[in-house]
């Protein structure tokens, strides 16, 4: 997956928006990061513990433990090798535990 197409569909969700922070694309909704850009053809995506040792343990080469955000069950991807359809799961499912529940009912209710 290409860095713009993780963008657009990052921001695909309501209320998302993009904030550069630590120099980075941040992918926030209310304020609440769900997913970053990294300049080294990685992203960051954020996930539960459980999900994060699952992902580490069986694609090595595409997901690890990032710096950091490690401890609260983020992970860095590495772009050049991740299956496009499985980013976007996880994108969503970043973006669904970020953004409050109303919000997420009213985007299960339009599509």
């Amino acid at each position: 997956m290409q860095p713009e197409e993780l963008r657009a569909f990052a921001l695909s969700f309501p209320e998302a928006v993009e904030i550069e922070t630590w120099g980075h694309p941040t992918f926030r909704v209310r304020e609440k990061i769900f997913a970053t850009l990294g300049d080294s053809g990685t992203s960051g995506v954020k996930t539960s513990k459980l999900e994060q040792i699952a992902l580490v343990s069986s694609q090595p080469d595409v997901f690890s433990v990032p710096d950091y955000v490690g401890r609260y069950g983020w992970v860095s991807v590495r772009l050049d090798l991740v299956d496009a359809d499985h980013l976007k799961e996880l994108v969503e499912d970043a973006w669904r535990q970020t953004a409050p529940k109303r919000l997420v009912k009213e985007y299960d209710a339009g599509n």
